[in-house]
C-alpha cells in the first residue's frame, strides 16, 4: 500500500511544483455538474494506478464543500500539517481525469515517522470546486449523519469539553460495534475488537489503494449488505481507512471521533482558516 502511495505522492509534488497558475489554467471555462461521494477514488492523471479513496462528503462551518480521506496519502513534508491555500495539490476522479480537478488539497497530516501515517491524526481534508454535486450515496454505502456516542471515552484529540461525535465506540467484551466497509474487495463488516487512541481495529478488510475510503457503524437493527438488498447499508459516518497491520485482526480505521475533534482543536486555535472545521456528512442522496 506504501509503494503506491509514495507513487501518488510524487505525481502530486511534480503538480505542486508546476504552481497555483497552471492548477487554474487546467480547468475549463464552464464546467459541468459531477457528482462526489464516499469510495470515489482519486489520483493524478500521470500515475492513474496510484490512488486512494474518499471517505466522506459534506460542508465545513464556513459552507465549503468538502471531502475527507487518509492523511498519508498527502505529497510529503513540504506541504504537510499547514493550511493549503493556494490550489497546488489538485484531485481528480481517477475514473474521470478528463473533468479536470474536483478539488484541491487543503490539509493533511504528515506521519512523523509511522510507516502507517500519524497515530491519532491520519486526514486529510480536500475542498471541493462548487460545480461538483454532494451525495451521501456510494456504491455501497449511505451515509446518514456521524457517529455520536454520548458518554464515550473522548477522542484523544478533542478539546474539553469533547462533543458527543468526537467520542469513540467501545470495543469492550459487552460492546457490539460493527464497521461495514466499501472499497476494491466490494462491501464488508466486521466488529470492532480494539480501539486504541481512537483508531479502530475491525475484521471487516480493505487493501491498497482504499487508503481514506468510508467506514459507517452498522446501526442495531438494520439490513447488512446482502445479495437481497444489492449489497447496500447505511448508517452513520464512522471513520476512514487506515493501514493494515502486523497484528490480528490487521485492518485498522482512523475514527471520525478523531477527525472532528483534531479540525473543531485546530479551529479553535486559528479560527476562520481551518479548512474542514466543523464537517458534517452531506443529507443529499
Amino acid at each position: 500500500m506504501l509503494g503506491q502511495l509514495r507513487t501518488l505522492a510524487a505525481a502530486l509534488a511534480v503538480t505542486a511544483v508546476m504552481g497555483a497558475g497552471t492548477a487554474h489554467a487546467q480547468e475549463p471555462a464552464e464546467r459541468p455538474a459531477k457528482r462526489v461521494y464516499n469510495s470515489m477514488q482519486f489520483a493524478h492523471p500521470s500515475s492513474p494506478d496510484a490512488f486512494c479513496t474518499i471517505g466522506a462528503v459534506g460542508l465545513d462551518d464556513y459552507g465549503r464543500k468538502t471531502a475527507i480521506s487518509a492523511g498519508h496519502c498527502g505529497p510529503g513534508a513540504a506541504y504537510a500539517d499547514r493550511e493549503i491555500h493556494e490550489n497546488v495539490l489538485p484531485v481528480y476522479d481517477r475514473q474521470d481525469f478528463a473533468y479536470g480537478p474536483i478539488g484541491y488539497m487543503r490539509y493533511f497530516k504528515s506521519a512523523e515517522g509511522s510507516m502507517t501515517g500519524h497515530p491519532t491524526k491520519d486526514y486529510m481534508v480536500i475542498e471541493l470546486v462548487p460545480e461538483v454535486t454532494l451525495s451521501s450515496q456510494g456504491p455501497h454505502l449511505k451515509q446518514t449523519g456521524m457517529v455520536e456516542v454520548p458518554g464515550g471515552a473522548a477522542s484523544p484529540n478533542a478539546p474539553t469539553p469533547a462533543r458527543d461525535n468526537e467520542r469513540l465506540l467501545g470495543a469492550g467484551l459487552f460492546d457490539n460495534n460493527e464497521l461495514v466497509v466499501s472499497g476494491q474487495l466490494g462491501v464488508w463488516y466486521g466488529r470492532v475488537t480494539n480501539n486504541a487512541g481512537g483508531i479502530y481495529q475491525s475484521h471487516a478488510p480493505h487493501q491498497a489503494g482504499d487508503s481514506g475510503g468510508p467506514a459507517i457503524r452498522h446501526v442495531p437493527g438494520s439490513a447488512y449488505p446482502s445479495e437481497a438488498n444489492g449489497w447496500q447499508a447505511q448508517g452513520p459516518w464512522a471513520g476512514i481507512t487506515k493501514a493494515r497491520i502486523l497484528g490480528f485482526p490487521p485492518y485498522v480505521y482512523t475514527s471520525s471521533a478523531n477527525i472532528l475533534g483534531d479540525l473543531r482543536a485546530r479551529d479553535a486555535a486559528d479560527p476562520a482558516d481551518v479548512h474542514g472545521a466543523g464537517f458534517e456528512v452531506t443529507t443529499q442522496p
